[in-house]
């Protein structure tokens, strides 16, 4: 009960409020003077009246508000910052074997990393997607693998994708996969297989195979040496954006990117 009267007490003093109760309460001692003790029963007995209750409970709204706008002021104004830092030092990702779309001479190079099972990696390829409508000549996506452990199906469903790969179906399995998250199982992939038209036996196989153990491996590893600790994670031009982001925040870092002409 004292800490919630100690927050009252904040929002209380922070607000209007403030005069009024003081001026009733503690009309002989100053503001400062005021104890948590004295407080707590002078506004026990404030709160009786239901037209107190509502002044409070309005002073207390406002206050939250107040530091929930702090909060995001000051979160924007760091990520504004790093923004700016990234911009200033890209870093340098290669791409190495990942799968590409889009042109290959586009200007701008978003890297994924992803996992089939998450949803916020499905939320982050209907983004990419919606990018490269809007800039067809000018943005390509690379896409490596990054299973998180505790999805079952990550792993399974990232050899699938590769195994689809390497008979030219890479992204029309991708799209089928995260599609269809929910229901994500080697019966699955097997099926989808079917669908696309590839070698079964083949791609059976090539899901198996030590290779496309060691692709998965070594994106793992490129994750954690980039300080990628969570999904989805990107690279734009070497600028990183942690987490699934709304086109806009994309399209802000390339009309940076064409300012500064990197």
């Amino acid at each position: 009960m004292t800490a919630n009267y100690s927050l009252l007490r904040r929002a209380v003093f922070g607000s209007t409020l403030a005069g009024a109760i003081l001026s009733l309460s503690f009309a002989s001692s100053a503001r400062a003077e005021v104890s948590d003790a004295e407080f707590q029963a002078k506004m026990t007995s404030y709160l009786t009246k239901d037209e107190n209750v509502e002044a409070v409970g309005a002073a207390l709204e406002k206050f939250f508000m107040k530091k929930r706008d702090e909060a995001q002021k000051k979160a924007s104004e760091s990520e504004a910052k790093t923004l700016e830092d990234q911009l200033k030092n890209p870093v340098k990702v290669e791409i190495g074997k990942a799968p590409v779309r889009g042109p290959a001479a586009a200007p701008y190079t978003i890297i994924a990393f992803s996992d089939f099972q998450c949803p916020f990696c499905k939320r982050g390829a209907d983004t990419l997607t919606e990018l490269m409508k809007a800039h067809p000549n000018d943005v390509k996506i690379a896409f490596k693998n990054l299973p998180l452990p505790f999805h079952p199906e990550a792993r399974g469903a990232a050899k699938a994708a590769l195994a689809a790969g390497n008979q030219g179906k890479f992204w029309e399995m991708h799209d089928k996969l995260f599609g269809g998250q929910e229901g994500l199982s080697q019966q699955t992939y097997l099926k989808l297989a079917g669908e696309l038209g590839l070698n079964v036996d083949k791609f059976k196989t090539d899901m198996e195979s030590p290779e496309i153990a060691a692709s998965l491996d070594e994106d793992i590893k490129l994750a954690e040496k980039l300080g990628v600790q969570g999904t989805p994670g990107f690279f734009v031009n070497g600028v990183q954006v942690r987490g699934a982001r709304p086109a806009a925040y994309f399209e802000q870092i390339i009309a940076k990117l064409k300012e500064s002409g990197k």
